[in-house]
């Protein structure tokens, strides 16, 4: 009786597998609020950023500002405007999106090039946080609504920007320290 007991334990676990197998796979963020996710974590730095006096605190998260908007625009550019593009119609806001991502590439580059008791850094951080929260309010009131009203698959593509984001993430990062 030990091994009929035992057989169908092992047939349930393999029923069970099967079903689980079978099961859809639990849905991620989209990719709009993944995008929304990130425009409030940069946010938030450049809040924190506005009342830090002490010049390696600023630069710590001046660091972490640019890395983050780095790989921000690049999973934006690369995954999520071309298929906006195409499936709102709307390449004018796309195109006005990336400029804006090359202006603040500039700032960026200057900012990581720069230390805070340098003149301008910390205007440069200011401007780019004003850049910065005027792109996010275009994205989130003109631009990501009209991708919603598609068809584009936004569970599918949150993948891609979750999946590329860590990939960037790990590239750009610096090591930590010893």
């Amino acid at each position: 009786m030990a091994t009929t007991a035992k057989t169908k334990a092992t047939r349930k676990t393999a029923r069970a597998a099967t079903k689980a197998q079978a099961a859809p796979k639990a849905k991620g963020p989209d990719a709009i609020a993944l995008l929304e996710a990130d425009h409030r974590e940069v946010e938030d730095y450049f809040e924190t950023y506005d009342g830090l006096t002490d010049a390696a605190e600023k630069k710590a998260l001046a660091d972490k500002i640019c890395l983050a908007l780095k790989v921000h625009t690049q999973i934006e550019e690369e995954f999520f405007y071309p298929p906006a593009r195409e499936k709102t119609g709307d390449g004018d806001l796309i195109d006005e999106a990336i400029v804006e991502h090359m202006g603040a590439k500039t700032l960026i580059a200057q900012i990581e090039a720069g230390l805070p008791d340098q003149p301008l850094y910390d205007a440069k951080v200011k401007v780019l946080g004003e850049q910065v929260r005027h792109h996010v309010e275009e994205e989130e009131s003109e631009l990501f609504p009209e991708v919603r009203a598609t068809d584009l698959d936004l569970i599918a593509l949150g993948a891609k920007l979750s999946a590329r984001k860590a990939e960037l993430m790990a590239q750009l990062a610096p090591p930590p320290r010893a």
